[in-house]
């Protein structure tokens, strides 16, 4: 069985991001009892996270973010309409990224396989720039950028919340190093991730976007995971793989207007898996993003965790709704200028 790593810490609850937010720590205390109640929980290597330094957040993050989070130290701060921060928010937030780089650190020197870390607050909408979205600083960026500082030169990054990751795209638009891949409801929130999104530069073609309609399930995530995701990944062979693992594409999320089960889930971790079996040997470690039905958070982290480990669980048997060809035809199309095993 796999050696996975499981970060968490009680910092973690002490993020407050304001009376009545549905970025709340519950959510956590829905990872662990899922865990625990799928008899997962005693199967981890408990680990708890360290703070990241200021010099692992500046390879992603600008010096003037940086300073603007150390200020809110102890205070309370609206950051924007729907980001804020509490007296122990930057505490939290340098933790959730050091948890992220030091389970990148430990999967890479060998003393784990894989890791799953429950942090928060989230990441993945945090660009360079400034936090946005409930998200302080990019705990998943920060984890692939200590990757190449250790001389990695193909990391992968799938992103599978119901949101996009606009942040994960912004600070590896550039890099070829980078392969960044996201599945999201669009048009939704934050407004980045069409089809034409690809990259710039250097970057051009490593970052893949998949815009869904509302209303995709198990189905639907099932052949474009497969027949997209999986052989773009596979070809570009990383030597790590990250996974913004967002539990919000789950059907009974409330901000989310996906159709995801349990089974759903431990497809795209099956895909992220298999993407990992390569140049990687394994490697993974996966982040919480969002997720906010606790219920679903559950049994969401469950069925991802346990794959994690490799226990079984069966493949979901949702077939896509009529004229889902349509949509994969133009993910072929969109991307097979750069990825021609997608033809």
């Amino acid at each position: 069985m796999a050696r996975v790593g499981f970060y968490d810490d009680p910092l973690f609850g002490e993020h407050d991001a304001g009376e009545g937010h549905p970025e709340r720590p519950e959510r956590l205390e829905a990872v662990r009892r899922g865990l625990r109640d799928g008899g997962i929980e005693k199967e981890l290597v408990r680990l708890a996270p360290r703070a990241a330094a200021p010099e692992e957040l500046r390879r992603v993050h600008t010096a003037a973010h940086v300073d603007r989070l150390a200020a809110t130290a102890g205070r309370h701060v609206r950051l924007d309409p729907d980001t804020a921060a509490g007296p122990r928010s930057h505490a939290a937030a340098l933790a959730a990224a050091g948890a992220v780089v030091d389970a990148v650190e430990r999967v890479l020197d060998g003393s784990l396989d894989r890791a799953f870390c429950a942090v928060r607050p989230p990441g993945h909408h945090a660009t360079p720039g400034r936090p946005m979205g409930f998200c302080l600083l990019n705990n998943v960026a920060v984890g692939a950028a200590a990757a190449m500082a250790r001389g990695l030169k193909r990391v992968t990054v799938i992103d599978f919340d119901v949101h996009h990751g606009n942040g994960t795209q912004e600070a590896f638009w550039r890099d070829p190093r980078v392969l960044f891949v996201s599945s999201h409801q669009f048009p939704y929130y934050p407004g980045t991730g069409a089809l034409d999104e690809v990259g710039e530069g250097e970057g051009r073609g490593f970052t893949v976007n998949l815009p869904m309609p509302a209303g995709l399930g198990d189905g639907e995530y099932r052949r474009a995971y497969r027949e997209i995701v999986e052989p773009i990944a596979r070809t570009f062979d990383p030597e790590l793989v990250l996974v913004s693992a967002g539990f919000d594409a789950h059907r009974d999320d409330p901000l989310g207007g996906m159709a995801l089960s349990a089974a759903g889930f431990a497809e795209l971790t099956d895909v992220c898996l298999a993407v990992a079996s390569g140049a990687a040997c394994g490697r993974l470690v996966a982040v919480l993003e969002g997720g906010y039905d606790l219920d679903g958070i559950a049994e969401a982290s469950a069925a991802v965790v346990g794959r994690m480990l490799g226990r079984p669980f069966a493949a979901p048997d949702a077939v896509p709704r009529p004229g889902f060809e349509r949509l994969l035809e133009a993910y072929r199309t969109a991307h097979a200028a750069h990825w021609p095993v997608v033809k």
